[in-house]
């Protein structure tokens, strides 16, 4: 099942510098780990905002959450998930 994804991260404005670092380098190693599962086949910034859109590729809804909750950024974003079905003039 393919799910397209926006998420905007809300870091906070006082979060220790130290903390950000690592927060943001774990992060970066999850999304590498789970592009290179192909469970996160696209990912694309969004120019001017701290935020992308992402298209992932799971088996269910229940194992999209499973993901989206195990990035180190979880707690700092908001996701808006869109279910994506294939189209029928796509060839």
């Amino acid at each position: 099942m393919l799910f397209h994804v926006r998420m905007d991260v809300h870091l906070p404005p006082d979060m220790d510098p130290g903390v950000r670092t690592d927060l943001v380098a774990r992060e970066r190693s999850r999304a590498i780990e789970l592009q290179e599962k192909g469970v996160w086949p696209q990912l694309w910034r969004i120019a001017g905002e701290y935020a992308n859109f992402s298209v992932f590729d799971v088996s269910s809804n229940d194992e999209l959450h499973d993901v989206l909750s195990s990035l180190p950024l979880f707690p700092y974003l908001t996701i808006h998930v869109t279910p994506l079905a294939t189209h029928p003039s796509k060839i």
